[in-house]
């Protein structure tokens, strides 16, 4: 009798605790009953024309094999991507993006976000690269000024199913894409708020008033920033922002900000992977066809870490191997050596990579002064032999030089936009030094600017100026405004650096701290003249008209300086203030 009590009790207490862990820790996704549809969405993002493997990118081949080799094992999966996948690198950027094409068609690419680098060789490229690559570019919040009407050449959504589950795509584009790409290629678009064109069309995918029918999951698939904590794991930036909004979406796909995100905001995941090809996310979709509710599982996959061990994939290898031989001769071109490493991080403050470029720039113009943004130079550049396709890498924009004369007052404007600046980075410049402290508000941290004569720079007098055509006409928010003689040479920098090399040939570039950081001199309050006065008492005979002729001052003002109401009334003995100059 005791033993089947004491059984009964022990399977009692065994049931309990299996129920009370079922709570606290839910199943998975993947353990998700035969009612359940399982959905896999992976997504990569600023992929910049990785073309070779090099330290942490992948390349082709290994990427497209890490993709495959995912679907393989999980047959419902849809691979999109967030943008910015074209631009960076030789390969790509002399071939306009011909070898990512092919490597996103191979992929099974069904849409991806437009990211600001879409634009960068003019608007018309990305009919023909959806077209040949066969997928949809997605962006619901880009008009043309004009119509008014969405673009053309971007669908504001599409509906992918697969398993029966209709998953509904929003594109959603950066509005910094107006200042962070040549703006007078995107001049006469519209960058709309992302907030209300992603709740627009949620309503519209969940409404089933589309041809396609009603949506089951939405998902934003978006150029949009985003930055995660590596400690506490908060997730935030413009992606943030619109999880926030509660705008009807399941997950949103980030892009951007270069950065590895894995986490949910609002309750919402969040993903972005990365950058190069040095990861993708997951967001593994469980929708309950019973309760029709959605459970999404974001997560991060980091290929940089094994990229050495990675298998490569065949076809992959061989859409590396065309284009790499196609462009080999040219690419491998030795133009000169640096003895030393050129330094180079945007974020980090003024690098020697900065220093060299804008001293070539304004030789090259014939400029006594260089400005160029750090955010146009994407690499360092390492000691040894410097090839044609490495400095196709340190500036694969196409950015030409833009001569112009500036005056003092606005060439300090100019630079003072580059100090520190949390958004885009530090400028580079040559030909001025000039000191600033950072405890001083952005603005208003520059306090001496001196020629190379040593000579201080005249607020009011014109200064010869180059940069390069993307600033000058407002990118990364920088402000010419005021300049009279303005040119584009129509000569890329890289060019420029390229036939500089060939004469030098030997570099050995001393750093001339062209930016240097220092502590602004208090200002000296003006000094004010001292009022002097004497007390002066009055005598037998005493009038305040013969006072005030004693001390050449008027005797009105006497009065009015010791309040006395009756001029006509003083007393032997009052002492009065009398002003003296």
């Amino acid at each position: 009798m005791f033993k089947q009590f004491k059984l009964k009790k022990w399977t009692s207490w065994l049931i309990t605790l299996v129920m009370v862990l079922s709570f606290a820790t839910p199943l998975t996704v993947s353990a998700a009953g035969e009612d359940t549809k399982i959905v896999n969405i992976i997504s990569f993002n600023d992929y910049h024309g990785i073309v070779k493997e090099s330290g942490k990118d992948v390349g082709i081949a290994k990427f497209v094999g890490a993709v495959k080799e995912f679907k393989k094992e999980n047959k419902n999966t849809i691979v999109v991507a967030g943008g910015d996948l074209y631009q960076g690198t030789a390969l790509s950027n002399l071939n306009y993006g011909a070898p990512i094409t092919d490597m996103l068609k191979e992929l099974g690419l069904v849409a991806s976000a437009l990211g600001n680098h879409e634009f960068d060789w003019g608007a018309d490229k990305i009919t023909n690269w959806s077209k040949d690559g066969g997928f949809d570019f997605l962006a619901s919040n880009i008009y043309d000024k004009k119509s008014g009407k969405p673009v053309d050449w971007a669908k504001p959504y599409k509906i992918v199913e697969m398993d029966g589950l209709k998953v509904g795509f929003i594109g959603l584009a950066t509005p910094e894409t107006t200042y962070k790409t040549k703006p007078t290629i995107v001049e006469g678009l519209e960058f709309r708020d992302p907030v209300k064109a992603a709740k627009e069309w949620s309503e519209k995918l969940r409404s089933g008033e589309l041809k396609e029918g009603k949506a089951d999951v939405v998902i934003a698939l978006t150029h949009l920033g985003s930055e995660q904590d590596s400690k506490t794991k908060e997730i935030t930036g413009e992606a943030a922002d619109l999880a926030k909004a509660n705008v009807g979406v399941d997950a949103i796909i980030s892009a951007h900000t270069h950065m590895p995100v894995s986490g949910k905001v609002n309750e919402i995941p969040v993903v972005q992977g990365n950058k190069n090809g040095r990861a993708y996310v997951k967001l593994e979709v469980a929708f309950n066809t019973k309760t029709n509710k959605v459970v999404i599982e974001p997560a991060f996959i980091d290929l940089s870490a094994a990229v050495k061990t990675l298998p490569e994939d065949e076809a992959g290898k061989a859409i590396a191997s065309k284009y790499e031989e196609a462009s080999k001769a040219k690419l491998d071109e030795v133009v000169g050596t640096t003895d030393k490493d050129l330094t180079h991080d945007r974020f980090n403050g003024p690098s020697l990579l900065g220093e060299w470029v804008t001293e070539v720039m304004a030789k090259t113009a014939n400029s006594q002064i260089a400005i160029t943004n750090g955010g146009g130079l994407r690499c360092p550049v390492e000691k040894g032999n410097i090839t044609v396709g490495k400095l196709y890498e340190l500036m694969p924009f196409d950015n030409t030089l833009f001569t112009m004369e500036l005056k003092g007052s606005d060439l300090k404007r100019v630079i003072e936009n580059g100090i520190d600046n949390k958004t885009i980075g530090w400028v580079a410049i040559s030909g001025v030094k000039v000191k600033y402290d950072l405890k001083q508000p952005m603005g208003d941290r520059i306090y001496e600017m001196t020629l190379k004569d040593g000579s201080k720079v005249d607020m009011n007098k014109y200064y010869t100026v180059v940069t390069n055509d993307f600033m000058a006409t407002g990118g990364d928010n920088y402000d010419f405004k005021g300049a009279k003689n303005l040119k584009d040479t129509n000569l890329p920098i890289r060019d420029a650096l390229i036939n500089d090399l060939r004469q030098v040939k030997n570099l050995s570039v001393v750093k001339a701290s062209f930016l240097e950081s220092g502590v602004k001199p208090a200002t000296t309050p003006e000094l004010k003249p001292v009022d002097k006065k004497v007390v002066y008492t009055v005598k037998a005979g005493d009038c305040l008209y013969l006072i005030g002729q004693k001390y050449n001052i008027p005797y009105k003002k006497i009065a009015e300086i010791n309040n006395i109401k009756n001029v006509d009334l003083i007393l032997i003995g009052q002492q009065l203030v009398i002003p003296v100059n």
